[in-house]
Order: structure tokens, then C-alpha cells, then sequence
């Protein structure tokens, strides 16, 4: 009887911590960086809070997956943003291969706004350990999605968060 009575107990406070947790995660106030882009000009998180909403995308140029989600993300930017939606893609590259980011968005003609974060500044405050890893933030400035990795149609979902936070 006390076993049954322990598990069921230790069930009720997993249940709730795990509430808990995704509670926390959701609606959290997104930590601010300002970091430099591929053009040498700083860019601040709060200075684009307010137009719409914000997809960060923390990646690095040794990341095959980062690159295959990157395709589909500039299709959603071209899409969306001049709608209001925002996409900053945030290079993890390290001082050893950062050199290689520049050439590589340019030979994409990529045209969203990719800022370099070589000492992991913005990626501990968003807890981006492994590559490639999204933020999705509403307009006032709280993150509401987050994902870790990169798998085909994760995009699907990230495009139909993005619509209703432009439709709000």
C-alpha cells in the first residue's frame, strides 16, 4: 500500500513540475543581445521587438541541417516579411570557420539579416546547445515556440505559428 501510495504521489509532482516547465518556457519575456551582422552594423533584439513576429534561428556553417532549414526559412521570409515578420538568422560559427559565413550567405542570395554570435554570446542566453535551434518571438517581445534541430516539414509548423502571430 505505501508503494502504490509513493508512485502515485511521485506521478501527481512529476505531472506538475512538467506543467510547470512548460509553463515557464511559453510567454517568457526573450532575452535582449546586440550583435553584429555580415555587414559590420550592430543589431539589437528590443530595436526589432513591436513590428511582428521574430524567428531566430542560431545555426553555423559545418551544420548540414542548419543549412537544409535555411533554405526553407528564406522561402517563409520572402513570404512574410513585409507583413511585418522578422527573420534573424544567428551564426555560431566559431573564430575559426566565422570567415566562412559571409561567402556562404552570399552565394545563397540570401537577403534576411545574419548576425554572428562567434563567442556564443545570444546562444547561452537562449540555452542554444546544439545546432540548429529556433526561437520563435511574438511582437511583444515573448518567446511563445521553441525547437531544437532540424528535420524536413519542421518548417510547416513554424510557417503556421508565424501566420497566426501576424494574423493577431
Amino acid at each position: 500500500m505505501k508503494l502504490l501510495l509513493s508512485i502515485t504521489l511521485c506521478f501527481f509532482i512529476s505531472i506538475s513540475l512538467l506543467a510547470q516547465n512548460e509553463e515557464d518556457l511559453s510567454f517568457k519575456k526573450a532575452p535582449n543581445f546586440k550583435l553584429i551582422n555580415i555587414d559590420g552594423k550592430y543589431i539589437e533584439l528590443n530595436k526589432e521587438v513591436g513590428k511582428g513576429p521574430i524567428l531566430i534561428s542560431f545555426w553555423a556553417t559545418w551544420c548540414k541541417p542548419c543549412l537544409e532549414e535555411m533554405v526553407e526559412y528564406n522561402k517563409i521570409y520572402s513570404e512574410y516579411k513585409d507583413k511585418g515578420f522578422t527573420l534573424l538568422a544567428i551564426s555560431t560559427d566559431t573564430e575559426k570557420t566565422v570567415a566562412k559565413v559571409k561567402p556562404y550567405i552570399k552565394s545563397k542570395n540570401y537577403n534576411f539579416p545574419v548576425l554572428l554570435d562567434s563567442n556564443s554570446e545570444a546562444a547561452r542566453k537562449y540555452y542554444a546547445q546544439q545546432m540548429p535551434y529556433t526561437v520563435l518571438i511574438d511582437k511583444n517581445g515573448n518567446v511563445v515556440y521553441s525547437h531544437m534541430g532540424y528535420m524536413k516539414g519542421d518548417e510547416k509548423k513554424v510557417e503556421m505559428l508565424i501566420v497566426e502571430l501576424l494574423e493577431k
